[in-house]
């Protein structure tokens, strides 16, 4: 297992995109990573598709340091877990520290938030195109690719792709 002794927060609020948060959870799992779903609450709640989750913690139950990375899905959750200052600094502090970011869909508006996206290579939704642009980054159009620590997928069906690009920059 290749992801054996490593640690990762995958973030989770109402609204998250029910494959991106589930496919990455069993992956990096499967892998042998211990994963720690972080939220702004520990409420069980519903993905966009009516998946439920539960946040194993909140930001304030973690610290940063113990994390090799941090997985922000999309659907709707990243514009609700953008607001919360402690997601904003678990982000921030993965990545300011090296550690992996990982950010598919609509994810890159808490990485916006966070302040990690100026001068990187981005993609992700076409409906936050122009956010992640705004905000420096130089959009690119592919299923997924590492850039430094962070690593990017587009939508839904590039998963697999993420997944591979997410475990080997764990590795």
């Amino acid at each position: 297992m290749k992801l054996t002794g490593k640690k990762v927060a995958v973030l989770v609020a109402e609204g998250f995109e029910d494959l991106e948060y589930w496919v990455a959870v069993m992956r990096l799992r499967e892998e042998g990573a211990e994963v720690v779903s972080v939220g702004s609450s520990l409420d069980e709640v519903r993905g966009k598709n009516a998946l439920s989750a539960r946040a194993d913690a909140t930001p304030s139950d973690v610290d940063a340091s113990s994390f090799d990375g941090v997985v922000v899905p999309g659907g709707w959750a990243p514009d609700k877990l953008r607001r919360y200052p402690g997601i904003l600094d678990l982000v921030k502090n993965v990545h300011e520290r090296g550690g992996v970011v990982g950010i598919i869909c609509h994810g890159g508006l808490v990485a916006i938030s966070a302040g990690i996206v100026d001068g990187v290579r981005a993609t992700g939704s076409l409906g936050i195109k122009d956010d992640l642009v705004n905000a420096g980054a130089k959009w690119v159009d592919e299923p997924a690719f590492r850039d430094g620590n962070l690593v990017w997928g587009r939508v839904v069906p590039d998963i697999p792709a993420f997944c591979r690009e997410l475990v080997a920059a764990l590795s």
